[in-house]
C-alpha cells in the first residue's frame, strides 16, 4: 500500500512540475539529478578509500605489527596538520561556491581558477614549513620524507569542483582503478615490519595520482569559456571564515592520535586505537557520506529561500541517519569478541574493548554531520559551527590530557565519545528555533527498538556458536530481524528507499 501511495505521490508531483507555470529555478534544475544516484556515487568513492585500508588492515596488522601500524598512524596525522592548514578548507569552501555558479560558466571557471592557485601557494607555504621542521631530522623523518606526497596530493584535488557539480560519478571510476592498484601493490610489496617504508610509498603516490587523474575531465566543463580579472585576493576572506570551522573540526578528529602518539612512549597503544578507529571510519562513511551530496542541495536551497524544502530534506537525513547508526552501532559491538581476532589476529584483544567503547560516535557524529555540516556550513552559519566544534576540542584535549595519562587508548576513547555529546548538544542548541528536534529526536524509536531486538537476538547466538562461524550468523540474522521488525512496524521511510530503487530499476530496464 505504501509503495503506490508513494508511486502516485511522485507522478503527481510530475504532473505538477510539467504544467507548472513557473519558470524553473537553479534548484529545480539541480533537483534533476538524482540525490539516491549522487549518494550511491559518493559513497562509493568515500568507502573506497577507506575500505581498501581496511581490506589490507588485516594483512598489515600481522606484517607491521601493532608497533608498524602506530608509526603509520602517527606521522600520517602529523602530515595531515599540514595538508589542512596547506588547504585552508578550500574543498568545502570550492565545492559551496561551484554550486552557487552552476548556471554561470564563467563565474565558475573564474572561482576554480582562482581557488586552485590559491590552493596552489598555500600549499607551497606548508610543504617549506613541513620540510624543515620535520623532513630533515628526527626519529621517523625517513617517514616524513615519504609522506611529502600527501601534500603534493593535496594541491592537485580538486574532487570539491566534481562535488560542487553534483557529478560524483568521475570522482569514483578513475579513483577505482588507482586504489586497486594500490592494494595490489601492498600484497605484492609488503612483506615484513622494515616494509613500512613501502606502504607508506604506495599511500601517497595512490592519492597523488588519484587527485591527478581528475584534471582530465576538466576540458568537458570549460571548453570555449574565457575569463578574466583573475582576483586571488577577493577569496581569501570567505575562505579563512569558512576555513576556522573546518580547522576546528579537523583538529578535533586528528587530536586523539596526535596526544596518544605523544604521551604514550609504546606506539603499540596508538596501533591499537587505529585498528578500532578503522573499522569505525569505514561503517561512519556509511552514515554520513550522504552529506557531501547534500551540501551542495542544501546550499541551492538556501541561495533560493526554500525553507520547506531544507527542512524536508533535514528530515530525511535524519532517518536516513538512525536507520543506518543504530543497527551497525549495536551490530558491531554484538560480534565485536568474534570480529576482532579473526580480521586483525593475535595480540589485538584490546581492540575489542575500544571498538565497543567508541562505537557511539556513529550516531553521534552522523547526527553532528546532519546538523553542522549539512545545515550550518550551507547555510552560511559557520559561527555556530565553528564554536561547537571548538568547545569538542576544548573538552577533548583536556579528557585527553588526563584520561590517556591514566587509561592510554581507552582513555582516548571516552574522551571521544565525551567531547561529541558535546559537539552534538551545542548544535542541537543553535537550531533549536528552526528545525523541530523533538520531532527529529522522535523519529529514532522505531530504528532504536529494532536495534535493540536485533542486538540481544545476536547476543544469543552467543551461546552457542563461537568464532568465524557465530560472526557469520550473528550478521545475517541481524539484517533480517532488524529489517522485519522495520517491515513489522510500517516504517515509510525504508519503503520510501524501496520505492525509490524500484524506480530506477524499472528506468533502467525500460531504458534496455
Amino acid at each position: 500500500m505504501i509503495y503506490f501511495i508513494t508511486l502516485e505521490r511522485y507522478k503527481n508531483q510530475k504532473k505538477e512540475e510539467l504544467v507548472s507555470p513557473k519558470r524553473p529555478t537553479k534548484t529545480t534544475k539541480m533537483a534533476k539529478k538524482s540525490i539516491v544516484k549522487n549518494y550511491l556515487y559518493n559513497l562509493t568513492y568515500q568507502i573506497l578509500t577507506l575500505i581498501l585500508p581496511l581490506i589490507t588492515a588485516s594483512y598489515l596488522a600481522r606484517v607491521l605489527g601493532a608497533t608498524g601500524n602506530g608509526i603509520y598512524s602517527y606521522t600520517y596525522t602529523i602530515v595531515n596538520y599540514f595538508v589542512l592548514f596547506g588547504s585552508l578548507g578550500i574543498s568545502m569552501y570550492g565545492q559551496r561556491e561551484i554550486a552557487y555558479a552552476q548556471d554561470d560558466k564563467s563565474k565558475m571557471k573564474k572561482t576554480f581558477v582562482e581557488l586552485v592557485l590559491f590552493r596552489f601557494i598555500t600549499i607551497a607555504i606548508a610543504t617549506v614549513v613541513y620540510y624543515f621542521a620535520f623532513m630533515r631530522q628526527g626519529e621517523y623523518s625517513v617517514y616524513y620524507r615519504i609522506l611529502l606526497f600527501e601534500l603534493i596530493a593535496a594541491a592537485f584535488d580538486i574532487s570539491w569542483f566534481f562535488q560542487g557539480m553534483e557529478d560524483f560519478k568521475k570522482t569514483v571510476l578513475r579513483n577505482i582503478a588507482v586504489r586497486l592498484i594500490s592494494v595490489a601493490l601492498i600484497f605484492l610489496l609488503v612483506k615484513e615490519e622494515s616494509d613500512l617504508s613501502k606502504y607508506l610509498a604506495i599511500y601517497a603516490l595512490a592519492d597523488f595520482f588519484g587527485n591527478l587523474s581528475l584534471w582530465f575531465y576538466l576540458p568537458k566543463y570549460f571548453r570555449g569559456v574565457k575569463i578574466k580579472n583573475i582576483n586571488i585576493v577577493r577569496q581569501i576572506l570567505a575562505i579563512v571564515l569558512l576555513f576556522i570551522p573546518q580547522i576546528a573540526n579537523k583538529v578535533y578528529n586528528m587530536l586523539d592520535t596526535t596526544m596518544l602518539g605523544k604521551i604514550i612512549a609504546d606506539k603499540a597503544e596508538t596501533g591499537y586505537y587505529e585498528q578500532s578507529q578503522k573499522v569505525i571510519r569505514v561503517l561512519l562513511t556509511l552514515v554520513t557520506s550522504l552529506g557531501t551530496v547534500m551540501v551542495p542541495r542544501m546550499a541551492s536551497m538556501f541561495a533560493n529561500g526554500e525553507t520547506k524544502k531544507i527542512n524536508a530534506a533535514m528530515k530525511k537525513s535524519f532517518n536516513f541517519t538512525y536507520l543506518l547508526s543504530f543497527p551497525i552501532m549495536l551490530g558491531l559491538i554484538a560480534i565485536s569478541e568474534n570480529f576482532v581476532p579473526w580480521f586483525f589476529g593475535p595480540g589485538y584483544t584490546k581492540v575489542i574493548l575500544l571498538m565497543n567503547i567508541i562505537t557511539p560516535i556513529i550516531l553521534l557524529m552522523g547526527i553532528s554531520n546532519i546538523i553542522g555540516t549539512q545545515y550550518l556550513l550551507p547555510t552560511k552559519r559557520q559561527k555556530e559551527f565553528t564554536i561547537s566544534v571548538l568547545a569538542g576540542v576544548v573538552v577533548n584535549f583536556i579528557l585527553n590530557y588526563i584520561m590517556i595519562n591514566l587509561w592510554a587508548s581507552v582513555g582516548a576513547c571516552i574522551a571521544t565519545v565525551i567531547s561529541q555529546v558535546v559537539v552534538d548538544v551545542m548544535q542541537f542548541y543553535y537550531v533549536r528555533n528552526e528545525i523541530n528536534l523533538k520531532e527529529m529526536l522522535k523519529l529514532s524509536l522505531k530504528y532504536l527498538f529494532a536495534g535493540i531486538i536485533m542486538f540481544i537476538c545476536c547476543m544469543l547466538v552467543q551461546l552457542v556458536l563461537s568464532g568465524f562461524v557465530c560472526m557469520v550468523v550473528q550478521m545475517i540474522l541481524g539484517v533480517c530481524v532488524y529489517f522485519g521488525i522495520l517491515i513489522v512496524l510500517k516504517d515509510e521511510f525504508m519503503f520510501l528507499l524501496i520505492d525509490k530503487a524500484r524506480e530506477k530499476l524499472f528506468s533502467v530496464l525500460s531504458r534496455n
